[in-house]
């Protein structure tokens, strides 16, 4: 059971902060190298502390509770045991305009946060003494529950349910802080809960926004809003997914499968990839798969057939339509260029107003009206070298987003965008950030079998480890990158591929292995679906915030659910937009890993 006391010390004479103290009396001492779940919980230094992240709490070091420089992405600190009259978690002194945050945690206002951290005043029963919170434990509606010293009710069915994340829509009620103990008021920016994260979106200067945090700048018309340089999360709200158009063919994956999968309900945004630039437009990819192909009853999303009628809309534009009659929430994007058709983009920044105008004519075309919400920019990659070199210049690529901006209002605009740094530099992302919604950083891909010989490498690791083949080749370097350019944190999303990057002739486990050649995959050589990877060679370690396996003579990286729970962790922590991943057919029939990013935000 969990006790709660009152201590008055205070933050820069603001903040008053709650001490917990912990019964640990049937807690197993932590234990390096063992493998611990989510919500599993341990004592270590007198403390106690549970797992949030299970992939990371199993591996010490940077991770070890309450001792690695990250321990706090992994463990959430409960406290002293009891007896100890320790404080319970550090909280950082900074500050913004509406209020500071912890290294783990977050800040409410007074108003309440669309994640619901802590209550407004109220006080709950935890007389009863009811259960802490565990991750995988399954609730039914009634069931009560406390987890941070609040007390919650389950209003539904629910498993892996932050309490402290869903606000007034989550599946459960927020009765307060447990009788005996409540958080003291803090200063204008609110009260502060010890130790926790609002996965849900925090808010500072009091008011709250509906897909994350809120601040006294200026509003994206994508989302939410953020001051510069703001220390409060935003609990990246944002799920968007790559639709492949080429996907209908071979992989026989098409838009039903969107909603099929349950992925659909979860998701915010779907990118149609790709159009073609050519001649300086934006013009069609392929005709047949985007409005021609005939779906019969059995194939649509709504059971109806598509007509033979003259002027009727069919392929898969007239399915995304259905998508979004289904799923009103849902904005479909058309994604421009991609590995295959950058090589154009150089000549649209030449006339990058004769561009957007072409642009806006396509995505618009009454043809398909009411299927796109906008134009994403998928430029590999300006002013460097992707599938062909680019040499418009620094400013070609923000001389081209402006013109986008000017012309499509606001309708959404939006880049995926290389994570090295030497692409970040290559550009005027930093000038262009202004007109785009959100930029979506590309955080995979940054090894492969490309280099035949290795060494072996995650393709999508979180942070830097000792040994990286190149340093900086990672997703934290790029997202670092990006805000030093003055990026607002709410406007980045973090990549996650669903598909991983192999080697053959392996014969080291860990990453750094020699190899001689790409592993077999089913479509190209190197590469595999997450939903094959899973059965075929399941992943059997962790790096970096990543995973990778060992099997036979092969060697893969790849991402899965339990990662994708550290990676969404990192989101919330950084203040990020959320998360978007390429491409819905890597992933299970039943979406396995789209479930797992909308269950960890």
């Amino acid at each position: 059971m969990k006790k709660i006391t009152i201590t008055a010390g205070l933050l820069l004479g603001a903040i008053a902060l709650p001490s917990y103290a912990y019964d640990c009396t049937n807690l197993n001492a932590y234990s390096a190298g063992t493998s611990y779940a989510n919500g599993a919980l341990v004592k270590h230094n007198a403390r106690a502390f549970e797992c949030k992240v299970g992939g990371w709490c199993s591996q010490g070091g940077a991770y070890e509770p309450g001792v690695g420089w990250a321990n706090g992405d992994a463990w959430t600190d409960l406290g002293s045991c009891d007896g100890d009259t320790g404080s319970s978690s550090s909280s950082s002194s900074s500050s913004s305009s509406g209020g500071s945050t912890s290294s783990g945690g977050s800040t409410s206002s007074s108003s309440g946060s669309s994640g619901g951290s802590t209550s407004s005043g109220g006080t709950g029963d935890c007389g009863s003494t009811p259960a802490l919170w565990n991750a995988t434990a399954v609730y039914n509606g009634g069931d009560k529950v406390q987890y941070l010293g609040t007390a919650y009710t389950a209003k539904w069915w629910t498993q892996g349910d932050n309490p402290a994340s869903g606000g007034e829509w989550g599946p459960w009620r927020n009765d307060g802080s447990c009788t005996g103990g409540s958080s003291s008021s803090g200063s204008s920016g609110g009260s502060t809960s010890s130790g926790s994260t609002s996965s849900g979106g925090s808010t500072s200067s009091g008011s709250t926004s509906s897909g994350g945090s809120t601040s006294s700048g200026s509003s994206s018309s994508g989302g939410s809003t953020s001051s510069s340089g703001g220390s409060s999360s935003s609990g990246g709200g944002k799920v968007i997914g790559y639709f492949a158009q080429w996907g209908v063919y071979g992989r026989n994956y098409h838009v039903k499968n969107i909603d099929t999968s349950g992925s659909a309900a979860k998701m915010t945004h779907i990118l149609y990839a790709f159009g073609n630039v050519q001649n300086g437009q934006c013009v069609i990819g392929d005709s047949y798969a985007d409005y021609d192909r005939f779906y019969n009853a059995g194939e649509s999303v709504d059971g109806v057939a598509d007509s033979w009628d003259t002027g009727s809309l069919r392929g898969s534009f007239n399915q995304l339509r259905k998508l979004k009659a289904k799923y009103p929430h849902l904005k479909v994007i058309w994604s421009f260029g991609g590995w295959t058709w950058s090589g154009g983009f150089g000549q649209a920044a030449a006339n990058p107003e004769a561009f957007a105008n072409s642009c806006y004519d396509l995505v618009f075309d009454p043809r398909w009206n009411g299927v796109f919400d906008g134009i994403d920019i998928d430029w590999e990659y300006p002013n460097e070298c992707g599938l062909t070199c680019d040499n418009s210049g620094f400013y070609g690529y923000s001389d081209l987003m402006r013109a986008l901006r000017n012309k499509f209002g606001n309708k959404l605009v939006t880049s995926a965008i290389g994570a090295g740094a030497a692409k970040l530099n290559a550009a005027d992302y930093g000038g262009a950030a202004q007109y785009v919604d959100f930029y979506m950083l590309m955080t995979y891909d940054f090894f492969g079998a490309w280099d035949k010989t290795g060494p072996t490498a995650p393709h999508s690791a979180l942070y830097n480890y000792p040994g990286m083949p190149i340093e900086g080749f990672s997703s934290d370097n790029g997202i670092q990158v990006l805000k030093s350019k003055g990026v607002s944190a709410d406007k980045i999303l973090l990549g996650i591929g669903f598909y991983g990057r192999g080697w053959t002739g392996v014969t080291q486990s860990a990453p750094g292995g020699s190899a001689t050649g790409a592993a077999t995959g089913t479509y190209e050589a190197g590469i595999e679906d997450y939903k094959v990877l899973k059965n075929t060679c399941p992943a059997n370690g962790t790096i970096a915030g990543t995973a990778y396996a060992h099997c036979g003579n092969n060697w893969w990286s790849y991402d899965t659910p339990s990662t994708i729970a550290g990676k969404m962790q990192y989101i919330r922590s950084q203040g990020l937009g959320g998360a978007f991943f390429w491409e819905l057919s890597g992933d299970t029939t039943n979406g396995e890993l789209v479930n797992a990013i909308k269950a960890n935000q």
